[in-house]
């Protein structure tokens, strides 16, 4: 059994209405996509996973097909009547669908509509237009079964990196049409997949259980390290040919404040301790190593620089810090300008992180160390002046600034009540402070924040994306126009970033690629719709008992690459 906690809660375990870092690691290890990330390869391969070899490629990266393993079968559940239910073509299908009924709201319709599969968008704008259910029976050209093992998709443009889009088991896994139409609209609650792992137990926002699917096929732990990885070449060379998964159980706590997740850690409670606190980094990792006295208990440490940002957004629409104008644009500058990042990294975050320059993700495709943004500088000065030069003055003279009519300058930011997030507020208001720009604080829980956010309720939210795979267009799709109210919070529009966008789509990795993602930073420099923070370093700890554990860069799985010896926790709590 692998014990560990969330330190925020998750949202549900339907892959076609979650987008939140939680749920979906949960849901990657109920559901199978057609292809995975290898767990032990740095920075990452791809390789089959329900799917037999690689996927038929034709036409310009237009068409792709992929056969699938066949007797392959979901999870028991009393949908199907003790019959086992054998995963098909259809089923991926269908799951496919499924993000684009507008019943489901799915977050990930954007994401999926970015891929040009012919004929899905129509089915969607028809259920729109006429306000009638979702057809999920009208074949279409763009995904079909040409037979029951075997899967077609037609692209409209070239997409020569779809096939990390097939890895995203977390969101696109194959579903069961008839668990999805039995349980409705309660269908977050009853996830049923092929995966490893099933669901046992759920407490909302309060225990997660998980338990081994007896029904998971035959495999083998068949992970390939790099060369040069000594510490993947021990891992694999310890587990290869064990079978998956190796753990019988993994429970999961919620438990959003800091200081009682990682005592239970020290207590053992835990084996896992997934993302230090920052509270305690420098006491555990002093200098980036491990601290002595945890090093002589047997503890393992794993560090990493994470593929993440985490960011301020500004809601374009928001009649105070949305709009295009140039006094809009100045008073995000400001706001940007204003905010001490590297008093946040040495205070709160405790040395665990690096300045982010912009919405590229380290080890992704397209990251550049030495790329600088302008609005990465910290110049009080420059920003009270941008200020001044706008109309955001003092005219009643307590000490805070109005807007250029006259009215209230209120700048209103979303937040949640954790002591962590209470500590990032706090440096956060005395930034706004100095330039005299008022800043009232909103807390509330994260899953109804993101629920605002969506609905483009929330001013300001300052929260983290961590990439799901090793491209940078999921990241640059936060800011596309039409994914506006699904990934794009900020609601950002700009004709010329989403010709950029859909351009780069297109285009294979390479120098013109890159170009386009340089000229599409440069934009959102101009207009500041979000203001990077930080790339964060993650530090995991595991007891001495935990065999096998490293941190996924992409793909969110690792539950059934792990083993436990009970014997040696057994002997540690005797």
């Amino acid at each position: 059994m692998l014990r560990y906690a969330f330190r925020t809660a998750e949202t549900g375990f339907d892959p076609a209405q979650i987008s939140d870092l939680y749920s979906r690691t949960v849901t990657a290890h109920v559901f199978d996509g057609l292809y995975k990330y290898d767990h032990l390869a740095r920075p990452y391969r791809i390789k089959p996973n329900v799917a037999v070899g690689e996927p038929e490629i034709a036409d310009d990266f237009r068409r792709w097909t992929v056969r699938l393993q066949p007797g392959i079968v979901f999870a028991d559940d009393p949908v199907f009547r003790g019959r086992p239910r054998e995963l098909v073509a259809q089923d991926f299908v269908y799951a496919f669908k499924r993000f684009f009924d507008p019943v489901n709201k799915s977050p990930s319709v954007s994401n999926f509509l970015d891929q040009g599969v012919l004929g899905i968008e129509a089915l969607r704008e028809k259920a729109l237009r006429d306000k009638t259910p979702f057809d999920y029976d009208t074949e279409i050209e763009g995904i079909r079964a040409l037979d029951r093992h075997t899967l077609q998709f037609r692209l409209a443009q070239p997409r020569p990196r779809f096939l990390m889009f097939l890895a995203e088991g977390n969101l696109f896994g194959a579903v069961a049409r008839e668990v999805v139409e039995a349980y409705g609209d309660k269908i977050m609650e009853h996830p049923v997949g092929t995966g490893p792992f099933r669901l046992a137990e759920w407490r909302r926002s309060s225990r997660i259980v998980l338990e081994r699917n007896p029904n998971f096929r035959e495999l083998r732990y068949d992970a390939e390290p790099n060369p040069d990885d000594a510490e993947g070449q021990a891992i694999a060379a310890r587990l290869r040919g064990r079978r998956l998964p190796m753990l019988d159980r993994v429970e999961i706590a919620i438990i959003e404040e800091s200081q009682p997740r990682w005592l239970s850690f020290l207590n053992a409670q835990f084996d896992l301790a997934y993302d230090v606190p920052l509270e305690f980094a420098q006491s555990v990792v002093p200098n980036g190593r491990l601290a002595p006295n945890l090093a002589r208990r047997g503890i393992g440490l794993h560090r990493i620089l994470n593929p993440d940002r985490t960011l301020y957004y500004f809601n374009m629409e928001d009649p105070l810090v949305g709009g295009y104008g140039a006094e809009k644009v100045a008073l995000r500058r400001a706001i940007s300008l204003a905010t001490d990042v590297q008093r946040e990294i040495t205070t709160v975050r405790r040395g665990q992180a690096v300045p982010a320059q912009s919405v590229v993700a380290p080890g992704g495709w397209g990251y550049d160390p030495a790329y600088k943004s302008p609005n990465s500088d910290y110049d009080p000065a420059r920003a009270k002046a941008l200020l001044d030069t706008y109309g955001y003055v003092d005219r009643d003279g307590d000490g805070w600034r109005e807007q250029p009519d006259g009215s209230p300058l209120v700048l209103q930011y979303a937040s949640q009540p954790d002591a962590l997030s209470r500590s990032f507020d706090e440096i956060w208001k005395k930034n706004m402070d100095a330039v005299g720009l008022r800043l009232q604080i909103r807390a509330g829980q994260w899953p109804e924040q993101l629920k605002a956010a969506r609905a483009g309720q929330l001013m300001i939210w300052q929260l983290g994306y961590t990439a799901s795979t090793p491209d940078v267009q999921p990241g640059l799709e936060i800011l596309y126009g039409p994914a506006a109210g699904g990934q794009n919070l900020p609601r950002f529009r700009h004709p010329r970033y989403d010709a950029l966008y859909d351009r780069m789509r297109a285009l294979p990795d390479g120098p013109e690629r890159l170009a386009l993602l340089r000229e599409a930073q440069k934009i959102v420099a101009a207009y500041v719709p979000q203001k990077y923070n930080v790339h964060r370093i993650v530090n995991d700890l595991t007891q001495p008992w935990v065999i096998g554990y490293r941190r996924p860069l992409f793909g969110n799985q690792f539950w059934q690459y792990v083993d436990v010896d009970p014997a040696r926790r057994a002997a540690a709590a005797g």
